[in-house]
C-alpha cells in the first residue's frame, strides 16, 4: 500500500524533445490542476525550429509547473520533479533541478548513440552522477507499446503515445484526476478514434504503472488554494488578450477587425480570436505586417476598432502606418508580444526590450499611449484600458506583452459581465462649426476641451465628409497645411492629449519603513512580488510597485520616487525603465538589475540583488 504525503506546494518540469508532445503534457496536467483548485503558474520553453533536431540539446522542449495550496507568483525557481524523455533533455535540465530532486527518466533512449550526441562519455543511470537525487528509470516506450498491443495501431503511433503515459504516471503521484484529459484527447483525435482510445490506454496505464509498482512507494497530495469567492478558469496570456478585445468590442458596441500576420508568439491571438465571429469579430491573415496594420487602420476610419498584433520584427514594420494613425487621430490597438531580439533574435524566447521602440520608434514627433500586463490573467483587464484610452483619446495605443507572459498560464477569476467598463463611443453626426459664409460645416479637428479628442465620423455620413492622409491637417478644418505655427500647434497638441490621458496613481506595497523601492514593469511582477515577500519574511523592509501605465506615466510617480532613497528596476533588457526614469524624474537614485537570457528572473536572484542593494544603501 502507498503511502500518501501531503504538500503544500511542487514544481514539475517535463522535459523532451520538441516531438515528444511535451507542450500537449504539460497543459493537460495544467488544466487538471486547475480543475483541482491549485493556484499555479507555467512556463513553457521550446526551440524556435518547428521540429528540432532529434535528441540534441538545442531540440529539448520542456513545461515548468508550479502548482500550490496558496498564493504563488512565479513557475518556480528550480524544479523539484523532472521528467526527462532523453538523454538531451536529462542534460540540457539536470543543472536546475533542486537537489534531492525527484527525476523519473525514459530508459528506453539512453542508448550508446543518444548519449554521445550529446555528450555524455557514459551512462548517467549508471555512473552514479545521479545519486544527489531520486531517480525512477521507467522504460517508457517500451510499457506504452506493450499496453497498446491490442490496439492495431503501428508501433510508431503506439510509441508517440508515450507522453500519455507519462502524463498518467505523474498525474498518479500527485493525485491529479484524467478524465477531463480523456475526454480532450476524444476531441482531438474525433476523425481518428483509434488513437483517441490508444492514447486513453496508454494514459491509464501510466496511472496504473505507478498504483502498482513497488518503484513509487510515496504518492503526494496537493490541497486546494484559499481562492478569493468566484468561478475560476485557467487561461494564457494570449487566450487573455483574445478575449479583452472581444470584449473591448462588446462593450464598445463596434465590430472588432484584427489585422495580423502569423509570428511567435504572438500568433495565438490570431488563432483565438478567428473562434469568435459571432461577436462581431472579423479577423484577416494579411500577406505581410504592413497590411495587416494597414488594413486595423481603414477598419478604424470605418467605424470599426481596429487592432493589429505582432512582435517585435514585426511592430518594426507598422511604425509608418502607426505614426499615420498618430496624424489621423484614430483608435487603433497595437498588441506587442516581446520576444528576444534583435533581428530574428530568440523567437521562442521572452524578454522585455522593445519598451523604447513602443515610447519613440516612429518617424516625427508621434506619441502614443503604452500599457503592460504584469501577468497572463491581467492582459484581459488591459485590453479593455487599452480600449478606453483609444477610443476616448482617439489614439493607437500599444500594449506590450511578452513571451513569458503569453504563453504562461494561471487561474482567472472570471468578471461578471455587468462589471465590464461602458465604452461606448459618440460618433459625429453632424455639422459642428460654420464656414466663412455662415454655412454649417464639419471641423474633424475641433478638439474635446477636456480629453483634445478629435471627433470621430464614420465615412459617408451625410454632410460630414472631410479629408484624410498623412500630410498635415490644418488645425480645426483639416484642411492640407503646410503654415509652420501650425504644425508647431499640431505636434505640441498631440502630445498634449497623450500626456492628458487619465491613469490611475502608482499604488506602493510598503511596509512603513523602507528605503528602497522595487519597481517593475510588464511581466517582472511575479518575480518582484516573490522576491519581496521573501525578504520580508526575513525582517528586511523593502517597498514596491509596479508599472502598468507606461506613457503616460501615473501623475504621483514622481511624488512615489521621491519618497525612496533609492529606486531598483529589474528589466529583461539592459535598462530602458531606468533610463526614462532618470530622463523624466532628474535626481532619482535609480539601480538597474538588468539580464537578457531569454528567461525570466527566478525569485531567489532578485532577492539576492535586492538584498545587495539594501546592504550597500
Amino acid at each position: 500500500m502507498n503511502t500518501v504525503r501531503q504538500l503544500d506546494r511542487v514544481v514539475i518540469r517535463f522535459a523532451g524533445d520538441s516531438g515528444d508532445g511535451m507542450q500537449l503534457t504539460g497543459d493537460r496536467f495544467t488544466a487538471e490542476t486547475a480543475k483541482l483548485g491549485n493556484d499555479l503558474s507555467t512556463l513553457p520553453n521550446y526551440p524556435a525550429e518547428i521540429r528540432a533536431p532529434a535528441g540534441t540539446l538545442p531540440g529539448v522542449s520542456s513545461f515548468q509547473i508550479h502548482f500550490a495550496d496558496t498564493d504563488i507568483l512565479t513557475p518556480g525557481d528550480q524544479p523539484e520533479v523532472l521528467i526527462a524523455m532523453n538523454p538531451a533533455a536529462l542534460k540540457a535540465n539536470l543543472g536546475d533541478l533542486k537537489s534531492g530532486g525527484t527525476i523519473v527518466v525514459n530508459t528506453d533512449e539512453f542508448t550508446k548513440r543518444n548519449l554521445t550526441k550529446v555528450g555524455y562519455a557514459a551512462n548517467p543511470l549508471e555512473d552514479g552522477s545521479l545519486e544527489d537525487y531520486q531517480v525512477h528509470p521507467v522504460a517508457l516506450a517500451t510499457l506504452t507499446i506493450g499496453a497498446l498491443a491490442e490496439f492495431e495501431v503501428s508501433k510508431k503511433d503506439a510509441e508517440r503515445s508515450k507522453n500519455m503515459f507519462a502524463l498518467g504516471l505523474v498525474s498518479w503521484m500527485y493525485s491529479r484526476p484524467i478524465e477531463a484529459t480523456e475526454e480532450f484527447l476524444r476531441g482531438k483525435f474525433k476523425a481518428k478514434p483509434l488513437i483517441a482510445e490508444a492514447n486513453i490506454a496508454a494514459l491509464k496505464a501510466g496511472w496504473n504503472y505507478g498504483d502498482t509498482t513497488e518503484a513509487f512507494a510515496v504518492r503526494f497530495e496537493i490541497p486546494p488554494a484559499k481562492l478569493t469567492a468566484g468561478t475560476y478558469r485557467n487561461i494564457t496570456g494570449n487566450t487573455a488578450l483574445a478575449w479583452g478585445i472581444t470584449a473591448a468590442g462588446v462593450a464598445s458596441g463596434l465590430p472588432v477587425f484584427l489585422g495580423a500576420y502569423p509570428i511567435t508568439p504572438a500568433s495565438d491571438i490570431l488563432h483565438e480570436l478567428s473562434k469568435h465571429k459571432r461577436f462581431g469579430v472579423t479577423t484577416v491573415q494579411a500577406e505581410d505586417e504592413i497590411a495587416a496594420v494597414g488594413a486595423a487602420l481603414g477598419a478604424s476610419w470605418g467605424g470599426a476598432l481596429g487592432v493589429t498584433t505582432s512582435s517585435g520584427p514585426g511592430i518594426a514594420l507598422k511604425s509608418e502606418t502607426i505614426s499615420l494613425a498618430v496624424s489621423l487621430e484614430l483608435p487603433l490597438l497595437v498588441v506587442d508580444v516581446q520576444r528576444a531580439g534583435p533581428s530574428t533574435g530568440l523567437p521562442t524566447k521572452t524578454e522585455q526590450a522593445d519598451l523604447v521602440m513602443a515610447m519613440f520608434g516612429r518617424h516625427g514627433e508621434a506619441p502614443i499611449a503604452v500599457l503592460a500586463p504584469q501577468s497572463p490573467s491581467d492582459c484581459f483587464d488591459i485590453m479593455l484600458e487599452a480600449a478606453r484610452i483609444a477610443l476616448t483619446y482617439r489614439t493607437p495605443v500599444m500594449v506590450l506583452s511578452d513571451g513569458y507572459i503569453a504563453n504562461g498560464a494561471e487561474p482567472w477569476n472570471l468578471p461578471e459581465t455587468a462589471d465590464l467598463p461602458d465604452l461606448s463611443v459618440d460618433f459625429a453626426t453632424e455639422p459642428n462649426g460654420v464656414d466663412k459664409a455662415g454655412e454649417p460645416v464639419f471641423l474633424p479637428y475641433l478638439r474635446d476641451p477636456e480629453t483634445l479628442a478629435r471627433p470621430w465620423a464614420v465615412p459617408g455620413t451625410p454632410g460630414l465628409q472631410h479629408r484624410i492622409g498623412g500630410i498635415e491637417k490644418a488645425d480645426k478644418t483639416g484642411d492640407i497645411s503646410y503654415d509652420p505655427e501650425n504644425h508647431d500647434h499640431m505636434v505640441r497638441t498631440r502630445a498634449a492629449k497623450i500626456a492628458g490621458v487619465t491613469v490611475p496613481d502608482l499604488e506602493v506595497d510598503d511596509p512603513g519603513d523602507a528605503d528602497v523601492l522595487v519597481l517593475g514593469w510588464g511581466s517582472t511582477w511575479g518575480p518582484i512580488g516573490a522576491s519581496v515577500r521573501g525578504l520580508r519574511e526575513k525582517g528586511v523592509p523593502i517597498a514596491r510597485a509596479h508599472l502598468r501605465h507606461l506613457n503616460p506615466m501615473p501623475k504621483n510617480t514622481a511624488e512615489v520616487l521621491a519618497r525612496y532613497k533609492r529606486v531598483v528596476v529589474p528589466e529583461m533588457n539592459l535598462g530602458q525603465l531606468a533610463l526614462l526614469l532618470r530622463g523624466n524624474f532628474p535626481g532619482t537614485d535609480v539601480v538597474g538589475y538588468n539580464k537578457v537570457r531569454g528567461l525570466p528572473f527566478t525569485s531567489n536572484e532578485l532577492q539576492d540583488a535586492l538584498e545587495e542593494v539594501i546592504k550597500n544603501g
